[in-house]
């Protein structure tokens, strides 16, 4: 866990949640799935102006109501309690009500014209018969408002299919202009300006246009689980306020630099000075963007003033970020480390090393000396050959750490890991004081790295991944520093997701094998990455090769 006294910012506490429901009504039309939506008052304390989902807060007489609603077995009471509040949103704002009457009819336009949608709710429906459909509202997703808000909501956004014979009727107070709308036209009117939707609503309506049918998306709620839980985190990007989702890359760097969400932190990647991500760790990302490198490769520096600073894959032998580098740490770069050999991550290594030495400092250059299967541009010979587990800490000038570092507020205590896989002299590095973990190539964000043999090995790589699980554990990772990319949160999440897409990537080679044996490499790549760019088939083949290995190399059934 990142120490407080770490963080870049004063924390505060976000605002306390309050329960609210809404409710997707759905119809199939002539061209897709519709959605019933309507715009809220300008006057509104919360989204004023936007189009929304009907909804509202839940109120104690929605838990009071359970016996006057049908329920399905499997559905808890505070689900039910939540489709009971939002079966009566969408009776208060829009006229429409889930319900029937006894003899399991639909209530229609006319019955609803009956009731008052001012009165108590549930006291009207019972006095004429009518029982709450509970049942047929499911639950979609759940959304928690985002921590840097003012108004914040705790929400489950439930589905209903739209009851037949009524008609939306807002109640032109909190609720205008109901209309039905495909998502896929609603999310090109809000990119086009005139139809204003809020985050949550967004990302709703993305997910909601690749359904086909109504009773497509019910068959996906049966699972009485939301589908997807989200607080979003905001950053900003291109000087504009930017929100993400948990499963968006910027997200696990949001909530490390700010945990309770306030919006602090610049997504822009950009190479002419450092980003600050902690007051111990700052992150400076070398002019190399490409196809394999992302937005360029990211050198770390980790430590204070008092400390000095301990530089992590300086990069390509780029004079310019290497001068960056060094004035960044105000010249006082104790020890460089590589995390492997390869050409954007060790070239800068020896001109850094001479850049401090001009300066009166002799940092030492550590790492793993490249093996013999290395390339030829990935040759790598460190002044100090490092140990598994060996701890890095405060340095004296040109000389090794002591050992010995307590864990207090201010140390800064780097552990070495061995992970060979991506290359035979890949390792890893812990800040135990912290909980981070900086993964050079082994694990990226946004793609999975290439593993290219001989020096790269499949089998290595997936037994290292189980290591860093494992360190997770032992050492309290929560995020992951990738050496190309944005920070990575939810660390052994992460880590259990990228084994879980390795092994679903083999199982289908598998059966590209299988159903091709006398196929290529060649034959094979367009049918094991039919769903990569295409472009990227020349690298997807070296990855390829290392998992046909492994298969080649796996005990075989009968023999």
């Amino acid at each position: 866990m990142v120490r407080p006294n770490q963080l870049l910012h004063p924390t505060r506490e976000p605002v306390a949640l309050r329960p609210a429901a809404t409710v997707l009504l759905l119809r199939d039309g002539n061209y897709g799935i519709e959605v019933l939506m309507t715009r809220r008052s300008m006057t509104a304390s919360f989204a004023p102006g936007a189009y929304v989902f009907p909804g509202g807060g839940i109120d104690a007489a929605d838990s009071a109501a359970h016996r006057q609603s049908t329920r399905r077995p499997t559905q808890s009471d505070l689900h039910l309690t939540q489709a009971i509040a939002a079966i009566r949103e969408s009776f208060e704002e829009l006229g429409v009500l889930l319900a029937r009457h006894a003899d399991g009819s639909h209530v229609t336009t006319a019955d609803i014209a009956a009731l008052d949608r001012k009165a108590p709710f549930a006291a009207q429906c019972q006095a004429r018969g009518l029982t709450l459909a509970g049942a047929d509202v499911f639950v979609l997703a759940h959304w928690i408002t985002d921590r840097d808000l003012p108004r914040r909501f705790d929400v489950p956004f439930l589905v209903a299919r739209m009851p037949e014979g009524q008609e939306p009727v807002a109640d032109e107070s909190e609720q205008f202009e109901p209309e039905w709308i495909r998502p896929a036209d609603a999310l090109a009117r809000h990119a086009a300006g005139n139809f204003f939707i809020i985050f949550p609503t967004i990302r709703t309506l993305e997910r909601l246009q690749h359904y086909a049918s109504v009773d497509a998306v019910l068959k996906a709620c049966a699972g009485e689980k939301p589908l997807w839980t989200s607080c979003p985190r905001a950053g900003f990007l291109n000087g504009q306020t930017a929100r993400y989702m948990e499963h968006e890359s910027p997200f696990g760097e949001l909530e490390l630099t700010s945990p309770d969400g306030q919006i602090v932190h610049t997504l822009d990647w950009q190479t002419g000075a450092p980003v600050k991500l902690l007051k111990n760790l700052m992150r400076l990302t070398a002019p190399n963007p490409g196809m394999m490198t992302g937005p360029g490769t990211n050198s770390y520096l980790v430590g204070d003033a008092l400390s000095g600073y301990i530089a992590i894959d300086p990069g390509p032998a780029d004079a310019d970020h290497l001068q960056r580098l060094y004035h960044a740490a105000g010249g006082d770069i104790r020890l460089i480390v590589c995390t492997h050999s390869h050409p954007d991550h060790s070239p800068g290594a020896r001109p850094l090393q001479a850049l401090c030495e001009a300066a009166g400092k002799q940092p030492l250059i550590a790492g793993l000396p490249s093996a013999d299967t290395a390339r030829a541009d990935s040759t790598f010979t460190p002044d100090w050959t490092l140990s598994n587990h060996e701890l890095l800490t405060h340095i004296s000038q040109g000389q090794k750490p002591d050992l010995k570092a307590e864990n207090s507020e201010n140390s800064h205590t780097l552990k070495v890991l061995f992970t060979p896989g991506h290359a035979a002299n890949h390792l890893c590095l812990v800040l135990l004081e912290d909980g981070l973990l900086f993964s050079g190539d082994h694990i990226l964000n946004g793609s999975t790295t290439v593993i290219n043999p001989p020096d790269g090995n499949m089998n290595a790589y997936l037994d290292s991944l189980d290591l860093l699980s494992q360190a997770c554990d032992e050492n309290a990772i929560e995020f992951i520093l990738p050496a190309h990319g944005y920070v990575i949160g939810q660390a052994k999440t992460a880590i259990a997701q990228l084994k879980a897409h390795r092994l679903k990537r083999e199982a289908k080679i598998i059966g590209v094998m299988q159903a091709l044996p006398d196929g290529t490499l060649d034959d094979w790549v367009p049918l094991a990455y039919d769903d990569v760019d295409q472009r990227l088939w020349p690298v997807a083949k070296r990855s390829l090769l290392a998992h046909v290995e492994r298969i080649q190399s796996m005990p075989q059934e009968g023999k």
